[in-house]
Order: structure tokens, then sequence, then C-alpha cells
């Protein structure tokens, strides 16, 4: 089988000659070391041989956003006024909005040798900003769907890989106006203003999913969000109200047009497994194992594993700081958990990826292994 056919069959539950392997973000095609960009860590020569071994072995799955003609991605950005300035090496960007007689402001951070992008001020502070933020108008978006960059992306690709079609769910917009205790806090206590706020994203996402889904039948997705309303940020209740109640349409708009809906939720799944696996989504990730987690894969594989492939659970943590020859026993572990048993199947994937600039010696030689194991599985 090509790499596109086994991860193809994987997704329908056809039987494969061994399970797929992803490094998740990291496939050998939109990290570019020739980017001279100073914020491109991948630029240092540490990262050549993943990158390398990421497009020639793995199974790739490539992540595009929600893409619409003439339409900022970010909904803030809509109705932001927005600055960006540079200090000793880092990159910070303010976004300010006016609503009615208060400013709402955001400030990130991007440094040069991290490949993230810190919040370290966000939009929403209490109810007060949550009530002002809900009186701006909707932003208009009339535009359609641009495939474009899907398109673009699969031809390059060929048979080494498929696009995941990558999008936040309405709690993930929600929950991220605020710092993690202010979001707890107003979605515990404000439950009728949290619904307004969900209800704003909702209607945008779930139109976008249809027409998109529509326009670009047939491919995965990957719905990222659920995780904000996990144990112990809140409990069950809330997780079938602020997920299952917005997240059950874009399953479905999915799944309408032949695609695969896979639900990406980090952390403790024990308590909502019932609830995730109620909206049929056809996977989900990355499963962490404990103590990041509170499931083992095998307990995922037996219990739910019909009719859900299952993407993990491989630590990034395991893979920067274990041993090899340890770190490949839980490679072995996973593999074996993930395809024993009956069950629709299992992709070997990492929870994340290294966000340094340097990339160490033993994380190289680890990500090694995972494809030598693989390959002799």
């Amino acid at each position: 089988m090509n790499r596109r056919e086994r991860l193809m069959a994987t997704l329908r539950g056809d039987v494969v000659d061994r399970p797929p392997v992803s490094f998740y973000e990291l496939n050998g095609l939109d990290q570019d070391p020739q980017d001279a960009d100073p914020f491109n860590i991948y630029s240092d020569p540490s990262w050549q041989p993943l990158l390398e071994l990421a497009g020639e072995k793995t199974d790739r799955i490539i992540l595009r956003g929600l893409s619409f003609s003439n339409v900022l991605p970010d909904p803030i950005d809509e109705i932001a006024e927005i600055t960006t300035t540079q200090h000793n090496g880092s990159e910070f960007t303010v976004k300010r909005v006016k609503a009615g007689k208060r400013t709402l402001t955001t400030r990130t951070r991007r440094d040069v040798d991290v490949n993230t992008v810190w919040t370290v001020e966000h939009l929403l502070k209490d109810t007060d900003d949550l009530r002002a933020f809900l009186d701006l108008p909707v932003p208009e978006l009339g535009h359609e769907p641009d495939p474009g960059p899907v398109l673009e992306t699969e031809a390059i690709l060929g048979d080494t890989g498929i696009v995941m079609i990558d999008t936040p769910d309405p709690l993930c917009l929600a929950a991220s106006l605020f710092d993690m205790g202010e979001y707890t806090i107003i979605a515990w206590s404000e439950p009728k203003l949290f619904h307004r706020l969900l209800e704003r994203f909702a209607a945008d996402l779930h139109r976008k999913t249809e027409l998109i889904s529509e326009m670009l039948p047939g491919h995965l997705w990957r719905i990222y969000g659920p995780e904000y309303a996990s144990v112990p940020y809140l409990p069950p209740a809330l997780f079938r109200e602020y997920v299952v109640r917005y997240d059950q349409p874009m399953v479905d708009a999915i799944q309408r047009h032949q695609g695969f809906a896979r639900i990406h939720c980090h952390g403790k799944l024990k308590a909502i497994l019932d609830d995730i696996v109620s909206m049929r989504p056809d996977g989900l990730d990355p499963i962490e194992p404990p103590p990041q987690g509170d499931v083992t894969l095998q307990y995922v594989r037996q219990n739910y594993g019909g009719d859900v492939v299952l993407f993990g659970n491989l630590e990034v943590s395991d893979i920067e700081q274990l041993p090899t020859e340890q770190f490949a026993d839980k490679v072995k572990i996973a593999l074996e958990e993930g395809t024993a048993g009956e069950g629709r199947g299992f992709v070997l994937m990492p929870s994340a990826c290294p966000y340094g600039r340097k990339l160490p010696a033993l994380t190289m030689r680890n990500y090694e292994k995972i494809i030598d194991v693989v390959e002799s599985f």
C-alpha cells in the first residue's frame, strides 16, 4: 500500500498492511529550512534530518485551516486595530477592539527560539467585557470557501499522504478569549451568558463546516477545543452543554459529505468518553497515557474502538527525555494496545511536537526509533 491508501483504508476501517505512523504537525512539507524568517526554528540545521525522515517515512497528514476567500481566519481580526512591534528578538502583537465605551485589548508574544505564540493578555477579563463583546456586530462573512490551499497541497503530496482540514469548535474560540481561570468561573457561573458567546461563534463555524465539507467531500477533519470542558476544568454535564451541543452539527455536516470527523482532546478523557462517542466521530486523538491522561489506549480500544479510529498515544516529553531503548518499549506498547482485538483502526502518533530551535540528538534518535519499530511491527 502507498501512504495515502494506508491512511484512507484506516479511516474506513479496512485492513491495512501496517498501522500508519504520523509525526503530527511535522511532515517535511510545511517546515521550510530555507525560510529566512527569524522566527522559523526549522532553519536550524539540527532539524533537517527529522524533516527528511518525516517527509520520506511517515504517513503524512497535512493540516489545512478553514480558508475563506478575502476573510482573515481570526474572527477578532475583523473588528480589531492591530499593531506589531519587535524588541530584543521578540515580536509583540496588540489587538484593540472598541466595544461601546470599553476598549478590549489582547497581547501576544513570539520568541525567535520557540515555535509558539504566547498570549500575555487575554481580550476579555470579566463578564462586563463579555457583555460588551456580545453587543458588537457580527462580522459579515458572505464569502465562499477557498479550496485552493487544500487542492494545491494534495497535488504536492500525491500518494504520500492526505490533507486534514483543521478547525476550532465554538468552545475553543470562546474559551481562548479569557485566561483559564476567568474562563472556568464564567463557564460555571454564567451559563446563559456563555451560551450566547458560543452561539455567536457556532453560527459562523457551522456554516463554514457545511460549505467546505460539501465543496471538499471525503476529507479527514480535526475539530479542536473540547479539552476546554474536560475534567478538571468543567464537569461532564457542562461538556455536554458546551461541546456535544455545538460540535454535533459539525460532525454531522462532515459525515453528510462522506468526510471523517476527528475529535482532538488532550488530558483526562474517562469521564467524557461516553459523551465524545455519542457524537459518533470517526476519530479521536491524542489519547494521552497516564499521568497526563487518565485512560490507557488499551481501555479506549476495548471499550470504544469499534467505531472510532484511535490516534496516539506517544507523549512528546517521552520522545525528548527517555533513553532510546526505554522509549522503544513505549512505542511497542502503543502499537500493541492500539491494534489489539477488534477495532476500526489505529494511527501511531505523538501528542505534540518539539518547539525549540535546537533539536537534541536524543530526540532525533527517538523519532528514528518510532519508524524502526513501526516498520518491523
